[in-house]
């Protein structure tokens, strides 16, 4: 798909089929999350993937909000691996994150399946749940697969703003 056409077309999904990723289609988009730009190239993100009935149970028990999928891909990242910002009151670990996330966002869209940012649950419990480092922090949860039949963007998925309210010259 062309990118043009990949960022159109994604959308929030918030039913799934309850299918698992297959592992070739996983290992692209995870790829594409690798490749990710970080500060300072420290490439401190961490991906959970969690399939098996055990991990998906405990995302459920994280979050109402895995809406049947089979595959959640869980972005962290390791808090003793971030670019500390001029001024000293940032850091990288969230900005990096994010990026590699939104990788796995476009990736999954290419690959025909469809995904969801959910950031409806209180990282540091998850954490302890998922049994992750005490030096990591959850970005968050993507659910991801194949979109339930039927499913179709939300009514006010193409609405937008013009450019000229929000962005600006200087």
């Amino acid at each position: 798909m062309e990118y043009k056409e990949v960022i159109k077309a994604r959308f929030s999904c918030r039913k799934f089929d309850g299918r698992a990723v297959e592992p070739e289609k996983l290992e692209r988009i995870l790829e594409a999350g690798r490749l990710a730009p970080t500060a300072k190239n420290l490439q401190g993100q961490r991906i959970y993937v969690a399939q098996s009935p055990e991990a998906l149970g405990k995302i459920d028990q994280i979050t109402p909000c895995r809406y049947g999928a089979g595959t959640v891909l869980v972005v962290a990242f390791d808090k003793n691996a971030v670019f500390i910002f001029p001024g000293g009151k940032r850091n990288s670990g969230i900005e990096d994150a994010t990026i590699v996330a939104t990788h796995l966002i476009l990736a999954a869209a290419d690959e025909g399946l469809s995904s969801c940012w959910i950031n409806f649950f209180e990282p540091d419990e998850a954490a302890k749940a998922l049994g992750l480092p005490e030096n990591e922090e959850i970005l968050m949860l993507m659910d991801l697969g194949y979109a339930a039949e039927g499913v179709v963007p939300s009514p006010n998925h193409t609405s937008r703003k013009p450019l000229s309210e929000t962005v600006f010259y200087l």
